[in-house]
């Protein structure tokens, strides 16, 4: 590789992983939001976060398609334009009465057109990290390294957004995040600039026939295991500090405090952020199906303490009457955090290393295939507005920390993905 080039990739690269931090800057913004807007509509809690990444389910093959026809630098200023509109839709909402229905309506918009721009990043940042690093156990760790900037995001944007809401009553509206949505107007605008200005060397895209590509890409069989996968997994990544935002803030509840429960979920992406800079140290070294094994299998362990710690807060063990155990981590003014949140939130450590770690073994081997399966795990993206969408229904049936049965069941699916599913055997039909 010549010096340029060299400089070009790196560039590239650069680029591609401040785009990942933006990602998760959008999508993390509407678990928040939804606390404030299910004091005004019950059923409105997980309904912003359906609707962002329900742009997925629309959006993830064409963004797929523009890849190939415009290129990844066209195609990401595309997607920075449509983030500017739809955080200017949500601001819009934010400065109307919280308690018309038309304008919880309009904030829906803001957040759908939003979806539709972190499709497109998505589409754009994963296929250009993992080519750029040449495939393998280097793209693994090249899409690590940039899920580390995603989680530093995903971190700050709920402890932000928390701390503008802090108690939440039914007089609270999304004015009070006015200015977190005004920040991300102007981040949306300095980078649209940046990207346009910024020489990128993309690597080589072969046009082809969408409706090709895609069945093309369905003949192998690791690959469609691993969408259904990648599907359950963004379920996973947004469903588990999600619902602990509701169990946390909820009026009347266990706090009742956005801050704090922001800060908590907050514990939880910083997690993340960890586990993913811990990853693109070991992920040369360590194969990345032992990876997902592994996390998997720890995340199940952790969430079945919690879901079988007592609600209590204080646990006797038998012959130990005299010495009951402390079942809460943190006391404070106004409110007490159960050890099971402890539990949970360790959760980020092992979600942090699923989405590269998917996305590289589903794409092995595809070669001119890779652009169009890049675009079907967008769409399967949806994911993480269906599934946190039922846990939270499910939660008004059997209780908050009940409904991480899910959770726990999704788990078990990607570490047979991990397990069996992931082995590149012969194409689906032969």
């Amino acid at each position: 590789m010549t010096q340029k080039k060299k400089n070009g990739a790196i560039v590239a690269i650069i680029a591609m992983m401040f785009l990942f931090a933006m990602i998760s800057f959008v999508t993390n913004m509407a678990a928040p939001f939804g606390t404030i807007w299910k004091q005004h509509y019950e059923w409105a809690g997980m309904m912003g976060n359906m609707m962002n990444f329900a742009a997925y389910l629309f959006m993830g093959i064409p963004a797929g398609m523009m890849i190939t026809k415009i290129g990844y630098k066209k195609t990401a200023l595309v997607a920075l334009a449509l983030g500017f509109v739809g955080i200017g839709v949500q601001y819009l909402s934010s400065t109307m009465d919280a308690e018309q229905l038309s304008t919880y309506l309009v904030y829906l918009l803001g957040a759908f057109i939003c979806g539709f721009c972190v499709c497109i990043l998505n589409t754009v940042v994963n296929p250009m990290l993992n080519l750029l690093g040449g495939g393998g156990n280097r793209g693994n760790q090249l899409l690590q390294t940039g899920g580390s900037l995603n989680s530093l995001a995903a971190t700050l944007t709920p402890l932000l957004a928390g701390s503008m809401i802090g108690t939440i009553t039914k007089d609270t509206s999304l004015s009070a995040v006015a200015p977190l949505l005004m920040i991300a107007l102007a981040i949306f605008a300095a980078s649209f600039v940046i990207i346009y200005f910024t020489k990128i060397q993309e690597p080589e895209t072969e046009s082809q026939n969408v409706m090709e590509g895609v069945k093309g890409a369905f003949q192998y069989r690791h690959l469609v295991l691993g969408v259904i996968a990648i599907f359950f997994y963004v379920g996973i990544e947004i469903g588990v500090p999600g619902q602990m935002l509701f169990y946390l803030s909820e009026p009347g509840g266990v706090l009742g405090s956005a801050a704090i429960a922001g800060t908590v979920a907050a514990i939880y992406w910083f997690l993340m952020l960890v586990g993913r800079f811990t990853s693109t140290f070991i992920s040369g070294k360590v194969s990345t199906r032992a990876q997902i094994i592994t996390v998997s299998t720890v995340a199940i362990a952790l969430l079945l303490v919690a879901i079988f710690l007592p609600e209590s807060k204080t646990f006797t063990l038998p012959g130990s009457e005299d010495n009951p155990v402390d079942l809460v981590l943190f006391k404070f003014t106004g409110g007490e955090i159960p050890v099971k949140c402890l539990f949970i939130v360790l959760c980020g450590l092992c979600t942090s290393v699923m989405w590269g770690g998917i996305f590289n073994l589903a794409t092995e081997g595809l070669g001119k295939y890779t652009a169009a399966a890049s675009g079907i795990f967008m769409t399967m993206v949806v994911g993480g507005g269906v599934m946190p969408l039922l846990q939270n229904l499910l939660a008004t049936k059997v209780g908050d920390i009940q409904s991480y049965w899910l959770i726990i069941a999704m788990l078990a699916f990607i570490l047979y993905y991990g397990l069996i599913g992931s082995k590149v055997h012969k194409e689906v039909g032969e």
